[in-house]
């Protein structure tokens, strides 16, 4: 689960266009479609589609007030793609550090 989570997310952030669009969420606190296809030279129904993808992997959660829907940033998918990353940045740096004592002894030889 946790694995098909992280990969939705970073699919999800894959997309220069959604990326903005979560830019300006997490700047702002919420928005609505409307609101945010003000900022992009793409239709309502193209700025609609690609939130509905980042709510699905996750990134953000939506409320419905009467003919809109608002959406927020979801703090728990960023925790989830941070614990990824964390887990693979310690992963590189214990290969690093092998691959820099292997180099070391090396040269001393």
């Amino acid at each position: 689960m946790i694995a098909e989570q992280t990969h939705r997310i970073f699919w999800a952030l894959g997309d220069e266009t959604r990326q903005a669009l979560l830019d300006w969420l997490v700047a702002e606190g919420k928005g609505t479609a409307t609101e945010l296809s003000g900022r992009l030279p793409i239709s309502r129904q193209a700025v609609s589609r690609h939130l509905a993808e980042m709510e699905a992997a996750g990134l953000l959660s939506s409320e419905h007030v009467g003919r809109e829907t608002i959406f927020r940033p979801s703090p728990d998918a960023f925790d989830v793609a941070l614990t990824w990353l964390s887990r693979r940045a310690r992963m590189w740096d214990s290969t690093l550090q092998r691959l820099k004592a292997h180099a070391e002894e090396r040269a001393q030889s």
